[in-house]
């Protein structure tokens, strides 16, 4: 691998314009799709299998009218006033038939007559399904069976007419507008959910009225601000003070630019063809640019270390730099690609996606700083490091220590024992909270204060109850694949449902052509989060409940609060498994590059303890509210449903890469003579300045998305920030030394029969440096500058 890699890096650094011009031409075909296809990201996140999923897909095909997307608007005045005055029921009026005028939005009239051909009986009290969050839930029709106690809500009426669709609360002050399109959301032609919001917008022209559109109404933006850029700027920061030139500083920078410009580029010009949530390019980005400047750094530095140590020109010390530690790069980045493609194994799709995407971004940031970098440092010469970089190289070549560095990694041999239980007895204290981790996704009950999502939530929840903000759709079939629901039968089932705990409203929304599927829609008496509402959901689907036994039918639930349920239920039954498929390919590759049994398990136990922190410190945080006025938000929710295996297998391909890195250093000293603590105290002055570096750079990079609007980038950038800031600065730098001093030399121990079994990919550069010195014997012009 290194000899390979050796070739490559003098090639690339020979000839630079052909690699700079490859790598430009195919970074203009992105921007030249991404001019023609534009981009398109949604915030539609199935979870095929799921009960949830098997209901609605059924709905497509059964009773298509009845399965398109939902929508909400919440209309307020001002504390005291009344929303039931003339002039304002004729503005809200007037909104409302705008709306229903639009295309793709269902007329409530269309959605009765499919139901009266399905037998349903037709009430006159609007429907009560709906969610302010927006969801997959369907239903405009009216329909009700009369609840038990009177609601403290009613249908907003006109000359004792009530406008369809429209509730209004007893006290008048507020409204709610629930409508259906004829599709989903994802699937809304461009500007359709613009006109909704301009129809309902006009009932506040001198009315005093307020309009909160519900956000599935917004459209699907790239959370992506300006406070990334900070990051990148504490980075080139780190970058000038490692490496000591803004020159050899920049070229990280720029190779991590080029490498997401092309793989982030690259998926937003497909995103008008494969189904992307607004999340994945994120991703994407965040992890491309970290890893992307990390690999260049660690690079660059090795060039310049074999310029000052061994006084070698530029030309053969970027060629050895490639050879070595590119083998590491390599490999490290081998490793992330492994952790992240393992989601392809749970078989959820927008999770695949994200997993894709960002492991071809690593993937290019690889042959990026493999191909593109040494062409650059072609260009730069021996410009890479200045006449006084090398006379103060030279002044201090005597000095082999390496101030902090070397004082820090001896008291940490000297001490192991006590360094060992402090770091255990310190993360484990740290992962406390997970035993109180709750997963969903976020909501407008957690959203700012000041956002219209949360003050619709509010707001509903204040007029109509929290379950209004979380309705499910139940879907009810005959036993007997020949039989029929008929009207009686319907009415029975929605009595029963009724007297259920926890229910607050039941009403039938219809039934399709055949007569062999109805539709109810259910507000619960709890919000969309509450345990109690996920209680119901499974209560309801049970096949041996007393409903389905006694109505001989078979109950299906879904909705937005349904899908994102079986969401946080799906990905906790998978998460075992993803964790033992990416721990288990790992180690394999790390017993490749370390040649070792007892480094991969150490590696290994020691991401655990850093990923279970990780979590815990994140359920302090943005669960239990810790700093929330710090990191920008207001109030404690769940940790997003699907962070936790996104996270862990990001956190895992990072964290082995300075594994890599800090390891490959003192195997290599190893290699090279140096035996017990001196390889380890060896090994680690040599990599630990770039390592932490490269990881203060990784922390700059992901912690600069914690300050965006999104709660879901703001929950992954801090995991992410936090876990690298504990996995290099804690296990890393103080827990994997103590540890390699505790075994020594056994560390490196392999049985001979499994030595004869493996590969030697000769990450060390060991085999190339042996080759070099023979070819040096013979050479004409010598590498020494």
């Amino acid at each position: 691998m290194s000899t390979f890699l050796y070739k490559l890096g003098r090639k690339s650094y020979d000839k630079p314009w052909y690699f700079i011009a490859g790598w430009v031409v195919i970074l203009g075909i992105v921007i030249a799709m991404l001019g023609i296809y534009g981009m398109s990201v949604s915030s539609d996140m199935k979870i095929e299998g799921t009960e949830s999923q098997k209901v609605l897909d059924k709905l497509e095909g059964a009773l298509p009218e009845a399965s398109g997307g939902q929508a909400s608007v919440v209309f307020t005045v001002p504390e005291g006033e009344r929303l039931d005055t003339p002039e304002r029921i004729a503005a809200i009026s007037e909104a409302v038939n705008k709306v229903y005028g639009l295309e793709y939005v269902i007329n409530p009239a269309e959605l009765a007559a499919a139901a009266a051909a399905g037998g349903a009986s037709q009430g006159d009290q609007p429907s009560q399904a709906g969610s302010a969050e927006g969801g997959d839930a369907a239903g405009t029709a009216t329909a009700s069976a009369a609840p038990a106690e009177m609601p403290p809500y009613g249908p907003l009426m006109i000359d004792g007419v009530p406008v369809i669709g429209m509730l209004i609360a007893t006290d008048g002050s507020v409204g709610l507008f629930q409508f259906q399109f004829t599709v989903q959301q994802t699937s809304l032609p461009k500007g359709v959910a613009n006109s909704v919001v301009e129809a309902v917008t006009e009932a506040e022209n001198g009315t005093g009225i307020s309009v909160l559109p519900s956000d599935s109404l917004k459209d699907s933006e790239v959370p992506i601000g300006a406070n990334e850029v900070y990051g990148l700027i504490i980075a080139a920061i780190v970058l000038i003070m490692t490496l000591g030139s803004v020159v050899a500083a920049g070229l990280p920078i720029v190779i991590a630019l080029f490498g997401v410009g092309i793989g982030v580029g690259g998926a937003f010009a497909i995103s008008s063809f494969v189904t992307m949530s607004s999340v994945t390019p994120v991703l994407a980005l965040m992890v491309g640019l970290a890893v992307g400047i990390d690999y260049a750094l660690f690079i660059v530095n090795r060039q310049r270390r074999l310029i000052f140590d061994q006084g070698l020109t530029a030309r053969e010390a970027a060629s050895r730099a490639v050879g070595t530690a590119g083998s590491a790069v390599f490999f490290a980045g081998l490793t992330v690609i492994i952790a992240l493609c393992g989601l392809l194994i749970i078989g959820i799709s927008f999770l695949s996606t994200m997993a894709l995407v960002a492991s071809v971004t690593v993937f290019l940031n690889v042959l990026v700083a493999l191909t593109l970098l040494p062409a650059l440092l072609g260009l730069l010469g021996e410009r890479i490091c200045s006449c006084k970089a090398r006379e103060k190289s030279r002044s201090k070549a005597s000095d082999k220590q390496h101030g902090i560095a070397d004082s820090w990694v001896k008291g940490v041999v000297k001490f192991r024992w006590p360094v060992i239980v402090g770091v255990i007895a310190l993360l484990g204290a740290a992962a406390i909270p997970v035993a109180e981790m709750q997963m969903g996704m976020p909501s407008g009950a957690t959203a700012n204060m000041d956002t219209s999502q949360r003050q619709s939530y509010d707001a509903i929840s204040g007029g109509f109850g929290e379950g209004f903000n979380g309705p499910l759709l139940i879907v009810a079939e005959p036993n007997d694949p020949s039989g029929t629901i008929t009207p009686q039968a319907l009415n029975n089932i929605v009595q029963d449902i009724q007297k259920v705990k926890d229910v607050s409203v039941v009403s039938p929304l219809g039934m399709n052509k055949d007569g062999n599927i109805a539709i109810l829609s259910l507000i619960p008496n709890t919000g969309p989060t509450d345990a109690a509402t996920k209680n119901l959901v499974k209560e309801l689907r049970a096949a041996d409940s007393t409903i389905a036994q006694t109505n001989d039918v078979t109950l299906g639930v879904t909705g937005f609060t349904a899908i994102n349920i079986d969401m946080s239920s799906k990905l906790s039954e998978v998460f075992p498994i993803y964790i033992g498929i990416i721990v288990i390919l790992s180690l394999i590759i790390l017993l490749l590059v370390f040649r070792s049994i007892l480094v991969p398990i150490k590696a290994t136990l020691g991401f655990l303890l850093s990923v279970l922190a990780t979590f815990g410190l994140t359920t302090a945080v943005f669960q239990w509210g810790w700093f929330g006025n710090l990191f920008g938000f207001d109030t404690g929710g769940p940790i997003m449903s699907f962070m936790p295996i996104m996270v862990t297998g990001i956190l895992y391909g990072l964290a082995m890469d300075y594994q890599v890195f800090l390891v490959s250093s003192m195997r290599e000293s190893y290699v090279h003579g140096y035996r017990g603590n001196k390889s380890v105290i060896h090994g680690y002055d040599q990599a630990s300045r770039v390592v932490v570096a490269a990881a203060i750079i990784m922390v700059s990079v992901f912690a600069g998305f914690i300050f965006t609007h999104d709660i879901m980038i703001k929950q992954i950038g801090f995991a992410l920030a936090i876990g690298i800031l504990i996995d290099a600065f804690v296990v890393r730098m103080a827990l994997v030394p103590a540890v390699m001093a505790l075994f020594g030399d056994k560390a490196w121990w392999l049985p001979k029969w499994l030595d004869k079994m493996l590969p030697n990919l000769d990450v060390e550069g060991d085999k190339l440096i042996a080759e070099l010195k023979a070819q040096e014997g013979s050479a004409a012009t010598p590498n020494v500058r």
